[in-house]
C-alpha cells in the first residue's frame, strides 16, 4: 500500500524552540517598548492637568482678590485655596511711573500673584493695576 506523506509529517513539521523563542523575544520587546510609550504618556498628562489647575487657581485668586480697584492697596497679603497657597504683593510702579498731574487719583501699581500647589510647582503672574492714592 502506498501512503502520501504531507509537508508537515516528519522531522521537519512545525516550529523549532529556538523559533518560538525569537518570536517571543519579539513579543516581549514590543510591549516594553508599548508601556514605556504609555508611561511616559500618563506622566504628560498628570503634568498637563497639575499645570492646569494651577493656572486656574491664578485666576481665581486673581479674580476674587485682585478684581476691585477700589478694595486694592499697598502691602502683601496671602491666603490658600483649594490645597493652593498665594501671596500677593502689591507695589509702587517708581517715581518715573507716577502720574505727571497731582490732582490724579490713581496710580499705578506693581501687582505681582504667586501660586504654589501641593506638589511644590510655583507660578509668578506680574501685572499693573491701577491703586487710589488714598490707599497708597
Amino acid at each position: 500500500m502506498f501512503r502520501a506523506t504531507s509537508p508537515t509529517d516528519g522531522p521537519t513539521a512545525g516550529f523549532t524552540i529556538l523559533e518560538v523563542l525569537i518570536a517571543l523575544a519579539v513579543v516581549a520587546v514590543s510591549i516594553v517598548a508599548i508601556g514605556s510609550v504609555m508611561s511616559t504618556n500618563v506622566r504628560g498628562v498628570r503634568s498637563l492637568e497639575q499645570h492646569v489647575t494651577l493656572i486656574q487657581t491664578v485666576r481665581s485668586v486673581m479674580a476674587t482678590e485682585v478684581s476691585s480697584h477700589a478694595k486694592l492697596g499697598f502691602g502683601t497679603w496671602s491666603g490658600g485655596t483649594s490645597d493652593h497657597q498665594w501671596r500677593i504683593d502689591v507695589s509702587s510702579m517708581g517715581s518715573e511711573w507716577g502720574a505727571p498731574s497731582k490732582d490724579a487719583d490713581w496710580i499705578p501699581a506693581l501687582v505681582r500673584v504667586q501660586v504654589r500647589s501641593p506638589s511644590g510647582a510655583v507660578t509668578d503672574l506680574k501685572t499693573v493695576r491701577l491703586v487710589h492714592k488714598l490707599q497708597q
